[in-house]
């Protein structure tokens, strides 16, 4: 096994797929056809605030963006299933930290608010009661 490790991935290139994930599929798209490893970057807009493409979807409410991402092996968050609707996982999750009920995503936009930007009622019913 070697240590090497490819170069990092291009700050610019990281940054705008990111800004894609919160409403542009087709660019996100564009983006992982140059350069899969976009995948689960990361970009910090300052102070620890960290959010990838995937996390961008998460709060705008794009099911469409974020069910892309996924099929391509993003790693799904508690935030991304509230607003994509999945009771069972946010369920598992606060029955192993009832805490996370307050936690916050990218840009400290509570759980909750992932919920109601996809309209996943359940999910937003689900949390209000915990």
């Amino acid at each position: 096994m070697t240590d090497e490790r490819p170069p990092a991935l291009d700050a610019d290139a990281v940054r705008e797929f990111v800004v894609a994930g919160h409403s542009d599929l087709e660019g996100v798209g564009a983006a992982l056809d140059r350069e899969p490893g976009l995948l689960n970057a990361c970009w910090d807009w300052g102070g620890g605030d960290f959010e990838t493409a995937l996390g961008g979807a998460g709060h705008m409410g794009r099911p469409d963006v974020a069910t892309f991402l996924l099929e391509r092996g993003a790693r799904l968050d508690v935030f991304v299933a509230a607003m994509l609707g999945m009771e069972d996982v946010v369920r598992a999750v606060l029955a192993a930290d009832p805490a996370a009920r307050d936690s916050r995503g990218p840009h400290g936009i509570p759980l909750i608010a992932h919920a109601q930007a996809g309209g996943a009622d359940g999910v937003v019913a689900l949390l209000e009661a915990a």
